[in-house]
C-alpha cells in the first residue's frame, strides 16, 4: 500500500488560490482491499502542533473536508496517513493563502499615458541580508509579465487571466524567494497590454475598453529575512514607468513587437484612485506551456509563399531563434489550413493574428507577450536568412489541467478522432471554454460548455477549471437577473437567455459533482442555479413549458427547413422545455443534497410538471412523438420523457428515422452528444458504432479523413474537393461535436453508471466486431480505473481483457453475452463485483461478435465480395444488372439494398422465396473483412 498523490481542491500544491471551502483528497496504490484507517494533520511551522488533526478513523472514502479558519499568507502542511494491518503508508504536501480579505497597502500605478501599448513599471530594490521567505501577490490590467533582475517570474502567461474586470480581478501569488536570496540591489519589472481588458474584442469589428481604458499593476512583495525581520514593498509613488518594446497588442490581433526600441524617458507613476475592493485570490489555473512542437515542413507554395507546417492544429503562440541582422522586420502570419496549396486564412474573419519583430540584431528565443493563436501554418515574410525549420517551435499552452483519460482502438482513423478532440479540448480550455482559438471569437460559450462539459471530465482534471467558470457564470447571471448571457464573461453583451446556453449554469455544476464528488460549485453557484430557472418561470409565455424566447434550437443540425438557419428542424420550444424540466430537476436534486427541503419539494413538482406537458404536447398516448427529428428522439430517451412501457416504440421510431437518413446523422449541437448514447442504452449498439464509424458527410471520420487533427465547427467545414465551406462560420478547431467521446468512454470502454465520485461504478462494455480491440483508461478521484479488452478472432471467438480497480472502488462489473468468466483463477458468472486489483479476464460469449451482412447491406458492399455474389448468383441472378452496369455500383443504387431496389427497380423482380433465401444467405455470411481478418493478430495502429 503507498499514498500516490494528494490534491487540495483537486489541484498540486496550489498557491495563493481562494479557498472557501477546503477538501484534501488522496489516491492509494494497493494491489488489494483492506480494511484501512486514516488520518490528516495540518500544521503551520511546527510539526509537533498541528492546526487541525483528525482522529484515526476507518477508510469509508479519499478525501477530508475540512473546517479551519486560514489565515492570510501562510502555508500549511498536510500529512496523510493510512495503516492496514502492519503496513503504515504516509505522505505529505501542502497549500498556501493568498492574501485572503486582508487589506492591501499597495496602490493601483499607471503611467500617464492611457494610451500605451505596453506600459512598463520598474522599481529597483536591495535587500541587505539573505532573503528566507519572499512572496510576491500581483496583478495587472489587461495582462501582465513579472520579471526580477531580467527573469520572469513564474511560468503562467496571460494573467490574470479573463473575468467580467469590473466585477472581480484575480491576484496571482508567487513563490519569488529564489530569485530574491542572494542580498544586493534587485530590479523589479512590471509589463502589462492590452488583453481582454482594453484591447480590441468581441464580434462584428469587436469593441475597445469594454472593462477599462489604461493599463495599470498592483503588486505587493513580501519579503522574510534571515534574522525574522520583515519588509513589504508596495507599487506606490515610488515606482517609475514608461513605454515598452511592444508597439501593439491584442487577443485578435496579435502583437507587434520592435527589439531596437530601448525603454528610456523613464518618469514616475500616476498613482491611480482605482479601488482594490475588487482584488480577490486567484480562481484561474494558469495558463501554461504544456509541450513544444517542432515545425515539420517548410513549404514553398504555388503562390510563391513560405509557410511552415506543425501539422497539428492547436493554440498557444510559436517562438523563433532570430538570425536576422538589426533592423529586419520579420512578419508571421497564422492559419489553419491551405487552399488550393496556397496560405488561407479568410475563416479567421477579422482577426489579423499575426507577430511582427524588428530584429536588434542579437540571436536569440523569440515569442509574443499579450495575445494567443489558433493555427497549425505559419506564414513567414521579411527575412534576409534561409529559414531553418530547427528555428520555430510551437509552444502549446492552456489552462493547468492534467490528463485524465486515453482511449485507445485497433482502427487508427477512431484513434484520430480521440485525439482530435482532445487536441480541441486543449486548444479551448484557455482560462474559459472558448468556441475557438483563432477568428474574432474566442469567446466563452455556454453552450458548447455544457454539452461537452462531460467530455471534458472524462479527458482531464477540470474541476477547478470549472469552478472558476461558473463563477463567471454567476456574476453574469447577478447582473441580469439571473438570466445567463451567451458567453462569460459577456464582454459587455447582454444577449441570452437560450436553452442549452443558458442551462450551462445547472449542468456544468451538478456535472462536476457526478465526476468528481466535491460539492463545492454546487455550493458556490446554488442560488445562481436556482435563479437560472426562476428566469425562465418568469419570462416564458406557456405556463409549464418554455416557449415564446429567443432560442438556438439544434444549432447548425442539417435537418432544417430553411438551409440559411442554422437552427434544425426540431421544434425550438420542445429543445427548451425539456431542458427547462432537466434543470429544474437538477435544482430540486442540489436542494436534497443540501437538506433544503422546502425549496428540493417546490423544483421536483415543477419538473415533474414539465416533463407531463411535454408529454401532453409532443407525445401521444401510444408513445409517438409529434417531432420526426433525430434530435427530438434522443432528448425524449436521454431525458426520460417517455413511460416505460413505450420506450421500445419510441427506440424503433428513431432508428427508423436514422434509416430513413441512411444511417447518418442530421443532427447539431444539441443531439449530438445523445444519439450514439441513446442507441447504445437501449439495445441499439451496433446502430450506434455504425453511425460513430460512418466515413462519408456528415460524420465523424468524414473529417479526420479529409486530414482534420482538431474537430471541426461545422460537419463539413471543409468540403470533399478540400475548399471551405461557402457558408462561413467555419472554425476548423471546435470542440462542440466531440461530445461524442463521453459514448466511447461509457459505452465502448464501459465506464457507465457511478455514485457521484466513482466510488462505485459499473462497468459494462458494448462490444462491435468494428472494433476489436479497446483500452481505455480515465483517473478517476480515487485513481486510475481501465479496462482493455480483445475480441478474438479464433473460432473460438473468445472475448479477453483485463481490468484494474483503484483503491476504494467498488466496480460492478456487467460482461455481455457471459454466463461464465474466468477472472485470474477464478470462475464467475457475467455479472460481479471487484475491488482493488488488476484482474485477467476471459470467456466464450453466447454468441460470437463477428460481422455478417444483414438485408439492409448496399449492393456495392455485396458487389465487392466475389464469394458471396457466386452464392447469391446460384438463388437468382439479382446481381447482373450491376455486372452490366459497373457506375451503377458507384451511384445512387449502390448504396440501397437489395430489397429496397427490388421495390424500386421492377425490371429486378426478385421473388418472394428468392429474397428470403438471399436474405438467410446474407444473415449467415461474414463479412468480407471479418474472413479476410479471422486469423489475424490484432495490434495497436
Amino acid at each position: 500500500m503507498q499514498l500516490t498523490q494528494i490534491l487540495i481542491n483537486h489541484m498540486a500544491e496550489p498557491i495563493g488560490f481562494q479557498f472557501d471551502n477546503l477538501r484534501v483528497e488522496f489516491k492509494v496504490a494497493a494491489d488489494r482491499s483492506q480494511a484501512t484507517t486514516k488520518q490528516l494533520k495540518i500544521w503551520t511551522t511546527d510539526k509537533t502542533k498541528p492546526v487541525y488533526t483528525t482522529a484515526v478513523m476507518p477508510y469509508q472514502n479519499n478525501f477530508f473536508d475540512v473546517d479551519l479558519a486560514l489565515e492570510p499568507r501562510t502555508r500549511y502542511h498536510v500529512q496523510i496517513s493510512l495503516t492496514a494491518g502492519d503496513q503504515t503508508a504516509m505522505k505529505t504536501s501542502f497549500f498556501e493563502t493568498g492574501k485572503m480579505t486582508e487589506t492591501y497597502t499597495a496602490q493601483w500605478i499607471g503611467n500617464a499615458n492611457a494610451a500605451l501599448q505596453n506600459t512598463l513599471f520598474k522599481k529597483a530594490i536591495t535587500t541587505a541580508q539573505p532573503v528566507t521567505k519572499a512572496r510576491l501577490y500581483a496583478t495587472g490590467l489587461g495582462l501582465y509579465e513579472t520579471y526580477i533582475d531580467d527573469q520572469k517570474v513564474g511560468d503562467e502567461y496571460l494573467a490574470p487571466g479573463v473575468t467580467a474586470y469590473d466585477r472581480w480581478i484575480q491576484v496571482q501569488t508567487y513563490d519569488v524567494t529564489a530569485q530574491l536570496a542572494t542580498p544586493g540591489e534587485h530590479q523589479l519589472l512590471i509589463s502589462t497590454g492590452d488583453g481582454w481588458y482594453k484591447g480590441n474584442f468581441g464580434f462584428d469589428g469587436g469593441q475597445n475598453n469594454i472593462y477599462g481604458d489604461q493599463q495599470m499593476t498592483l503588486a505587493e512583495l513580501h519579503l522574510t529575512y534571515a534574522d525574522g525581520t520583515t519588509a513589504v514593498i508596495n507599487t506606490d509613488h515610488s515606482w517609475q514607468t514608461t513605454s515598452g518594446r511592444i508597439t501593439k497588442s491584442a487577443i485578435y490581433y496579435g502583437e507587434d513587437f520592435d527589439a531596437t526600441i530601448t525603454p528610456s524617458n523613464w518618469e514616475p507613476v500616476t498613482l491611480l484612485t482605482k479601488s482594490t475592493a475588487l482584488l480577490q485570490d486567484r480562481l484561474s489555473l494558469p495558463i501554461k506551456i504544456q509541450t513544444t512542437l517542432p515545425a515539420k515542413e517548410l513549404i514553398q507554395t504555388p503562390a510563391k509563399e513560405q509557410v511552415l507546417d506543425f501539422k497539428q492544429n492547436q493554440a498557444g503562440w510559436f517562438e523563433f531563434y532570430n538570425r536576422e541582422p538589426k533592423g529586419t522586420k520579420l512578419t508571421f502570419q497564422m492559419g489553419e489550413i491551405l487552399q488550393n496549396d496556397n496560405f488561407y486564412r479568410e475563416n479567421l474573419r477579422d482577426a489579423r493574428a499575426a507577430f511582427t519583430y524588428v530584429s536588434d540584431g542579437k540571436q536569440r528565443w523569440v515569442r509574443p507577450h499579450f495575445t494567443y493563436y489558433g493555427y497549425r501554418y505559419v506564414k513567414v515574410t521579411g527575412n534576409t536568412q534561409p529559414l531553418n525549420l530547427s528555428d520555430f517551435r510551437a509552444a502549446v499552452m492552456y489552462s493547468d489541467m492534467a490528463m485524465t483519460g486515453t482511449i485507445q482502438t485497433d482502427n487508427a482513423k477512431v484513434n484520430r478522432l480521440f485525439q482530435n478532440i482532445q487536441w480541441g479540448q486543449k486548444s479551448n480550455f484557455f482560462d474559459v471554454p472558448t468556441d475557438c482559438p483563432q477568428r474574432d471569437e474566442r469567446l466563452g460559450w455556454t453552450g458548447d460548455a455544457d454539452i461537452f462539459s462531460n467530455t471534458a471530465a472524462f479527458n482531464m482534471n477540470v474541476y477547478q477549471f470549472f469552478k472558476k467558470y461558473a463563477k463567471d457564470m454567476a456574476v453574469e447571471q447577478a447582473q441580469h437577473d439571473g438570466m445567463l448571457t451567451m458567453y462569460a464573461p459577456a464582454m459587455g453583451v447582454d444577449d441570452g437567455g437560450a436553452a442549452v446556453w443558458g442551462d450551462a449554469a445547472t449542468t456544468i455544476p451538478w456535472n462536476m459533482y457526478q465526476t468528481y464528488g466535491d460539492p463545492a460549485i454546487l455550493k458556490q453557484n446554488y442560488q445562481s442555479m436556482r435563479a437560472w430557472v426562476d428566469w425562465i418561470t418568469a419570462n416564458t409565455k406557456t405556463p409549464n413549458l418554455w416557449t415564446g424566447m429567443f432560442q438556438f434550437g439544434d444549432w447548425i443540425a442539417l435537418d432544417g427547413e430553411n438551409p440559411a438557419l442554422p437552427t434544425g428542424k426540431t421544434d425550438e420550444d420542445f429543445i427548451a422545455s425539456v431542458y427547462y424540466a432537466y434543470s429544474s430537476q437538477i435544482v430540486a436534486d442540489t436542494a436534497k443534497l443540501f437538506n433544503d427541503t422546502d425549496v428540493a419539494k417546490h423544483y421536483t413538482d415543477q419538473a415533474e410538471a414539465i416533463k407531463v406537458a411535454i408529454q401532453h404536447e409532443y407525445i401521444t398516448e401510444n408513445g409517438r412523438l409529434a417531432l420526426d427529428t433525430q434530435t427530438a428522439y434522443a432528448l425524449a430517451l436521454a431525458f426520460k420523457l417517455v413511460p416505460t412501457n413505450q420506450i421500445q416504440r419510441v427506440v424503433a421510431d428513431l432508428v427508423t428515422r436514422l434509416h430513413k437518413d441512411n444511417d447518418h446523422l442530421q443532427t447539431g449541437f444539441v443531439g449530438t452528444p445523445f444519439i450514439c448514447q441513446v442507441l447504445s442504452q437501449y439495445g441499439q449498439h451496433q446502430l450506434a458504432t455504425k453511425i460513430f464509424m460512418q466515413e462519408d458527410f456528415p460524420s465523424w471520420l468524414y473529417a479526420v479523413n479529409m486530414g482534420a487533427t482538431t474537430v471541426w465547427e461545422r460537419w463539413n467545414s471543409v468540403q470533399p474537393d478540400g475548399s471551405m465551406n461557402p457558408e462561413g462560420m467555419n472554425s476548423l478547431n471546435h470542440y462542440s461535436i466531440g461530445a461524442i467521446m463521453a459514448w466511447a468512454y461509457r459505452y465502448l470502454v464501459g465506464f457507465r453508471d457511478h455514485t457521484p465520485g466513482y466510488q462505485e461504478v459499473t462497468i459494462a462494455p458494448n462490444f462491435d466486431y468494428r472494433l476489436k480491440k479497446v483500452d481505455g483508461t480515465f483517473e478517476t478521484p480515487y485513481g486510475r480505473l481501465s479496462l482493455a479488452y480483445q475480441l478474438e478472432t479464433t473460432d473460438e471467438h473468445q472475448i479477453t481483457g483485463q481490468l484494474t480497480v483503484p483503491f476504494g472502488v467498488t466496480a460492478h462489473i456487467n460482461l455481455p453475452r457471459a454466463t461464465q468468466v474466468t477472472v485470474n483463477d477464478d470462475t464467475l458468472p457475467g455479472s460481479f463485483d471487484l475491488t482493488a486489483g488488476t484482474y485477467q479476464f476471459s470467456y466464450l460469449p453466447t454468441h460470437d461478435y463477428i460481422g455478417r451482412y444483414t438485408a439492409e447491406t448496399p449492393a456495392a458492399a455485396i458487389m465487392a465480395d466475389n464469394e458471396l455474389v457466386a452464392k447469391i448468383d446460384s438463388i437468382d441472378p439479382v446481381l447482373t444488372f450491376f455486372k452490366q452496369d459497373p457506375d451503377a455500383v458507384q451511384g445512387g443504387l449502390g448504396s440501397m439494398s437489395l430489397t429496397k431496389l427490388n421495390t424500386l427497380l421492377p425490371f429486378i423482380s426478385i421473388p418472394a422465396d428468392h429474397l428470403t433465401a438471399i436474405n438467410q444467405l446474407l444473415a449467415q455470411t461474414p463479412l468480407l473483412s471479418e474472413r479476410q481478418t479471422k486469423s489475424e493478430a490484432i495490434t495497436h495502429d
